[in-house]
């Protein structure tokens, strides 16, 4: 018998761990559903138009060199980076995607004697990664589902050390513009470094993203994490990044394993970058699956969360169990009662066909509240 429980730290076994969407193939095999091809999958953000064409070409260049170690300092994609977003290389870090970075800001920034702040509704893994560092989490509730700046200003204490923000922010697909984050940035106090996450920003048009990486250039306390796994279409990669003054780079360098960035991702990514048609493509398949999504949901008499992203949170009455009722109709979306949304399931917007499959299932479901739904 071991006793590995015994001899581990003894607050790790109490950790919450994050719940990821149920890959189709374990939806199938535990419903009996049969083919898992016949099931649709809208749970975790993924684009619907698959990876970039250039990055799949890539990817196949470069599968015969894969008994190489990749190139350890990311060279030819933070060059190329820097030049497509006009920072320099040293402002530059490359990650094993959003996740791990966030996880080296923990490291670099986080004890039990300081704390985070973030919004009630905000991206869980900001709070499951205080909890590694057993930081203290000060929650500040959202108004109309968005970011209340003003109010997480006046959160900050003497011992905050991050203010996570995701814009757009997942779950609830809203965000604050740049005239907000400019009037919130000039409340940060020197002790507080800001984490801007905008892992959907690049599925706006240009002319409706804030200029963030301005905070960049002019050497503010700031960490802008951007990822390939949206808007690019690479989530199986895991690759993302972080843009931030030279001295933030370097202490996240400090922490990173070596070699974190695999050598296909990196291939994949750089070819992705330069894909300026995907990502038109991207845009339209979802604003226009927005529309028609919306729509629909109108008619239906259901109550909504307007999106700027590839999601849409909707508020179905119980939301764990249409997200069950749905499964069974082989569609998958996403329950959000651990984000404290219980009535609420939020669904990404697929292709045309997965979204009219969706609002079938959604329609047949919702039918059937008499029956318990």
């Amino acid at each position: 018998m071991n006793q590995l429980n015994q001899i581990a730290k003894t607050w790790v076994g109490g950790l919450g761990m994050y719940q990821p969407g149920k890959p189709i193939e374990e939806v199938a095999r535990e419903l009996g559903l049969g083919d898992p091809a016949g099931i649709i999958k809208l749970a975790s953000n993924e684009n619907a138009l698959g990876p970039s064409p250039h990055a799949i070409e890539a990817m196949r260049a470069a599968a015969g060199a894969m008994h190489i170690y990749p190139d350890g300092d990311n060279f030819q994609l933070r060059q190329a980076l820097a030049a497509k977003l006009h920072v320099g290389a040293n402002q530059v870090f490359v990650g094993h995607g959003s996740n791990e970075i966030i996880q080296l800001l923990g490291h670099v920034f986080l004890d039990e004697t300081t704390n985070i702040v973030v919004s009630e509704h905000a991206f869980i893994v900001y709070q499951l990664v205080a909890a590694l560092y057993r930081t203290p989490v000060i929650h500040v509730p959202m108004r109309d589902f968005r970011h209340d700046l003003s109010a997480m200003a006046k959160a900050i204490t003497p011992q905050t050390r991050l203010v996570f923000i995701a814009n757009p922010n997942n779950p609830t697909g809203t965000m604050v513009d740049g005239r907000e984050l400019d009037a919130f940035m000039k409340d940060v106090p020197a002790h507080t470094a800001v984490v801007l996450d905008e892992a959907y920003i690049e599925l706006l048009p240009p002319e409706r993203q804030p200029d963030t990486l301005r905070y960049v250039r002019e050497n503010r306390n700031v960490f802008v994490l951007r990822t390939f796994s949206k808007t690019y279409g690479l989530a199986g990669l895991r690759i993302g990044y972080a843009l931030a003054p030279a001295e933030g780079v370097n202490l996240l360098h400090r922490v990173r394993q070596p070699f974190n960035i695999n050598a296909m991702a990196q291939a994949a990514a750089l070819a992705a970058l330069a894909d300026d048609e995907f990502v038109e493509q991207t845009r339209t398949i979802i604003a226009d699956g927005l529309r028609e999504v919306c729509a629909a949901l109108d008619v239906m008499g259901l109550t909504y969360v307007p999106s700027v992203a590839n999601f849409i949170l909707v508020k179905v009455g119980n939301g764990r169990k249409v997200f069950e009722a749905l499964q069974r109709r082989k569609v998958i979306a996403r329950p959000v009662d651990v984000y404290q949304l219980p009535e609420y399931i939020r669904i990404t917007i697929g292709t045309p066909e997965e979204n009219r499959a969706m609002l079938a299932a959604l329609r047949a479901v919702m039918a059937g509240r008499e029956c318990g739904v």
